[in-house]
């Protein structure tokens, strides 16, 4: 999502492109395989169970990356969802527009080998393995939906960065309690090897219960592992609570609280675990 970005010539109002799946190179075909492999090993028992019933949806009948027209129409049979190649970034509108409308838009590029680990820019990996699968459950393609269409709403009360944490905090580095246990879902985490493991099983971050108004409030990392995780009871209660709040009255509540740190635990938060934040202060002495 950003605001300030100019159309390419090539792209169509919408923004959308042609994946153009044929120009893909064997390379690129095997990095894809490459990081499937080695997510779809590591994520059972991690994961949440829904987003392992939704991995089927990528497991396509040509080799390698997926091509949208094939994977739009399995999806588009499950909850009604197609996906759509954008450039990149696109405007903060019509990001939110494609999802009111059931369009999620995911980059074509793969990363290279050096970057297997780390990139700035999500990559088709990251849009589809990671977001994909989820968007097969019902209750989370409403959801994200329904997050599209309060995008949109936002745009009118200024509340856009604080609406950004909502996405941040759930559709990209949320856990869910499933069977008495924390599972992964958020996309930043279930397409990255090392976050996989650092959310669920190092000491150093906070977990703490799902609230609307305080996940608002509170910062985000965009350059490391996040410092607090906020975990939901299902989606269905996500999408419910998102669906039951009242947005206008909330952006107005917020202007007059202060931004929390993304390390803070306050108050009223139900912790599931309370952090050292050992490896963000370790990363911020080096």
């Amino acid at each position: 999502m950003s605001t300030d970005l100019t159309r390419p010539p090539e792209a169509a109002p919408d923004w959308t492109i042609s994946q153009d799946w044929a120009r893909y190179t064997a390379d690129e075909h095997a990095m894809w395989d490459r990081l499937f492999a080695r997510q779809s090993a590591m994520l059972p028992g991690r994961v949440t169970s829904a987003f392992m019933d939704g991995l089927d949806v990528l497991r396509m009948t040509k080799p390698g990356i997926p091509d949208f027209d094939e994977l739009s129409e399995r999806l588009m049979r499950k909850t009604g969802w197609q996906v759509v190649a954008v450039p990149g970034l696109v405007p903060d509108e019509v990001f939110f527009d494609h999802l009111a409308n059931r369009r999620f838009v995911a980059g074509r590029f793969i990363r290279t080998p050096d970057q297997i680990d780390y990139l700035q820019e999500p990559d088709i990996f990251h849009d589809v393995f990671g977001h994909v699968p989820l968007l097969a459950h019902p209750a989370f393609a409403d959801y994200m939906q329904a997050y599209g269409q309060g995008g949109l709403r936002s745009l009118g009360f200024g509340a856009l960065h604080k609406l950004a944490r909502l996405y941040w905090y759930t559709v990209e580095f949320g856990l869910i309690r499933e069977g008495g246990d924390l599972k992964l879902y958020g996309a930043g985490i279930v397409s990255s090897y090392g976050e996989s493991r650092f959310a669920l099983e190092d000491a150093s971050p906070n977990r703490i219960g799902f609230d609307v108004m305080r996940l608002m409030r509170t910062d985000y990392r965009i350059d490391d592992y996040q410092q607090s995780y906020f975990v939901i009871d299902s989606f269905e209660d996500l999408l419910r609570q998102t669906m039951e709040t009242d947005f206008a009255p909330l952006y107005a509540a917020l202007e007059d609280e202060p931004d929390l740190a993304p390390d803070a635990v306050i108050d009223g938060d139900v912790v599931l675990t309370r952090g050292t934040q050992a490896y963000a202060k370790n990363a911020a002495s080096l």
